[in-house]
């Protein structure tokens, strides 16, 4: 049986989504003939190429254009189509010398997007003319997107497309009204590339993964063409938002669209519904919604219901092309330019997070709740055979929260198998990871983490059961900033018993970790209350009143709700992101915090120097049973004199020189090569030292092994 996987769109144009080469390996693992397909990217490789671009052109009446930017874009129409593709092959590498045309201001129109440039490019200092070529060139997408917004579909984004109406929807039938209108533009496009794909592939079972909100009418569009054009093919729903959204389906008119609707990891529910198509006679179902009778029936009676994650497959990029996708630098920051800029191989260190007790998060879906890590020799087994699928070797490990534990055991490994890549992912700030941990993940390649510092205070942090202190996020984040490592921290306002002072206070407490260049990037959320958390089970004590349904026929996720303070928390959104803007630029840290809002609002009560002191107060305690790594060459020896030795050693930036004693220069040098051996612990090197405990304490505190430590040793 042939099988296609579908990424509708819109989703990231950098990189593939990683559920349908999951799944795609899974199955070609089982001996299935699997396909995957980045519908998504086609379709906007389709909209921004020349014959795209002119029939956007051609679908719009001049006489309806009313603001000035879209008549520029349209006395510009030329231009515009005669840079497009140019410009597409640039962001793709494949023309890096474009780059000298595109900052010479004078090949690419620009619109709207370029107003504040010099303002953004200053802020950020020098950039090189790849940096400035692909800015512009991403500025000119942006110009455009808001172009087809205005004048074709307010639907359209780079990365979603209709995502207003599918969030939360109780009832199908205002989208399907969507659905069944008639088709625009990019619509069009839409439905010509899934018939592409279709008469390519030839396949007798598709599957979309639907992640988000934003990918929804994408899919439905698609699997109306092929119910419509290609009745024989049987259609899978599932993904991200189908997990989150429509636990409670019992909508039937969704069956237009598609035979079954399947809930949380797709690989036992994917492989059952083949062997059923294979088999008429047989009839389990495992996580699937099926109509029977014009009724929507919940099936889930196969076994096993999952698979450990240690014994996956690894992704299969069978039909991606990852020479197609695009980098795009929406923002010059550069803890923000990772999500977008280039691509990323993407890989799961572990299903569902290890913590799993935050009050606001999902943690009762199955994504969050079931905690199953790989073991490190796989995982890099992983990362080595996507390596040499796509050529490329930049990851991101897309975890909720990618466990201390299982980072350290893979970093050893990437070292220990003399890999070069670079990665980066998702943790919690963890007192774990401490310097050393921090400076062996780079070593190993990391480049950058993103956490959560959620609420920015301790009251909150506690009611939130986030697990950690201010302190704690401090330090550690300070041990990723001395490791060379980049931060980009979520932040949460308006949580409920949330007061105006702790909302004034969290920004104050950002503005000191933002100073301290702590995090190089963040974002404000506006909190959000959904079903499948924690406080929707218990509002009484969280002192809300639920007000939404949580038995709607079609979609079940964010519920609406008051709160006893009665707090606009609304009217905090611009002042917190304007404030974060400016931090991000590097300016307005001298301001009073609660001068970025537009009303009067409470002084903060936090020390000015609080982040600082817990920085300068901080200890460190190495564990007895703490492995040792050397980052450094195998030491060599060289005999001054019967009193002194010197220890030579190189590291790729440098090399040391160490005057030692020689016995103590024979210690030096035998365990730092023991640290290549599996178990070599501190404890070791205490025990081994040539004189007494006491006089390897005083040692420790000397130059020569504060600069050992500092160049290359590691205890994890």
């Amino acid at each position: 049986m042939k099988v296609l996987l579908i990424i509708p769109p819109f989703s990231q144009v950098n990189t593939c989504y990683p559920s349908v080469t999951q799944l795609t390996g899974f199955l070609i693992s089982k001996g299935y003939n699997a396909v995957s397909s980045d519908l998504s990217l086609n379709v906007f490789l389709r909209i921004f190429s020349k014959e795209g671009f002119k029939k956007i052109f051609e679908s719009i009446e001049i006489k309806d254009v009313n603001d000035f930017y879209s008549e520029r874009i349209l006395l510009l129409r030329n231009s515009y189509i005669n840079s497009v593709e140019p410009i597409i092959k640039f962001l793709q590498g494949k023309d890096p010398n474009l780059a000298y045309k595109i900052v010479n201001e004078k090949f690419i129109p620009q619109g709207e997007s370029f107003e504040n440039i010099s303002d953004e490019l200053e802020a950020f200092g020098y950039f090189g003319i790849q940096d400035k070529a692909k800015y512009y060139a991403s500025l000119f997408l942006s110009d455009f997107t808001k172009f087809i917004q205005k004048n074709v579909t307010e639907h359209f984004g780079l990365s979603r497309y209709a995502e207003k109406i599918s969030i939360s929807t109780p009832v199908f039938e205002t989208i399907n009204r969507e659905v069944q209108r008639e088709r625009n533009v990019i619509e069009n496009f839409i439905i010509e590339e899934t018939d592409k794909i279709i008469i390519q592939e030839k396949p007798e079972l598709v599957g979309f993964s639907i992640p988000f909100p934003g990918n929804l009418l994408g899919a439905l569009i698609s699997a109306k063409f092929i119910k419509e054009n290609f009745p024989q093919i049987k259609i899978i729903f599932g993904g991200g938002y189908v997990n989150t959204e429509l636990r409670k389906l019992q909508d039937s008119q969704f069956f237009e669209y598609t035979d079954y609707v399947t809930l949380d990891d797709g690989e036992i529910p994917i492989l059952n519904i083949i062997q059923n198509i294979e088999n008429p006679n047989r009839n389990i179902f495992v996580r699937t919604f099926i109509l029977n009778e014009d009724k929507v029936e919940f099936r889930n009676d196969g076994f096993p219901q999952n698979i450990i994650h240690n014994e996956l497959a690894p992704p299969n990029l069978n039909g991606i092309d990852t020479e197609k996708y695009t980098a795009i630098t929406e923002l010059l920051n550069p803890m923000h330019r990772l999500w977008s800029d280039g691509y990323w191989n993407k890989l799961t260190i572990a299903h569902g997070c290890y913590w799993r007790k935050c009050t606001f998060c999902d943690v009762n879906l199955d994504y969050i709740g079931r905690y199953s890590p790989a073991k490190a020799s796989v995982i890099v087994d992983w990362i080595e055979s996507m390596i040499e699928q796509t050529g490329k070797t930049s990851f991101h490990f897309t975890d909720e929260a990618a466990p201390p534990s299982v980072l350290k055991e893979v970093a050893i490994e990437i070292l220990r198998r003399n890999l070069s890549i670079t990665w980066w992912g998702n943790i919690r700030f963890e007192k774990s990871f401490t310097l050393d941990l921090c400076r062996l993940l780079a070593a190993s390649g990391c480049v950058a983490v993103s956490g959560g510092l959620e609420v920015a205070d301790e009251r909150l942090l506690k009611l939130i059961q986030k697990g950690v202190t201010l302190e704690q996020v401090a330090v550690v984040c300070n041990n990723f900033k001395e490791a060379g490592i980049l931060i980009h921290a979520y932040l949460m306002y308006g949580f409920p018993t949330q007061t105006e002072q702790e909302i004034v206070n969290s920004l104050e407490l950002v503005r000191q970790f933002m100073h301290l260049n702590l995090f190089q990037s963040a974002y404000w959320h506006l909190f959000s209350l959904t079903v499948h958390s924690p406080i929707a089970e218990k509002p009484d004590k969280y002192e809300l009143e639920i007000l939404s349904d949580r038995n709607n026929p079609f979609g079940n996720n964010d519920l609406a709700f008051k709160t006893k303070l009665e707090i606009d928390y609304k009217k905090f959104s611009f002042g917190l992101k304007k404030a974060l803007y400016n931090f991000m630029h590097g300016v307005g840290f001298d301001k009073s915090v609660e001068t970025w809002f537009d009303f009067q609002t409470r002084k903060t009560t936090i020390s000015s120097n609080l982040i600082s002191d817990f920085i300068e107060n901080q200890k460190v305690d190495i564990k007895e049973n703490a492995k040792s790594i050397w980052l450094g060459s195998s030491p060599l020896i060289k005999k001054i004199n019967n009193d002194y030795s010197e220890v030579y050693v190189s590291f790729n930036d440098l090399d040391a020189v160490w005057e030692l004693d020689p016995i103590s220069a024979d210690w030096l040098k035998s365990n730092i090569q023991k640290c290549t051996t599996e178990n070599h612990t501190y404890k070791e090197w205490v025990n081994s030292f040539p004189y007494d405990n006491k006089e390897f304490l005083l040692f420790t505190q000397t130059e020569i092994w504060e600069e050992i430590r500092k160049y290359g040793l590691l205890f994890v």
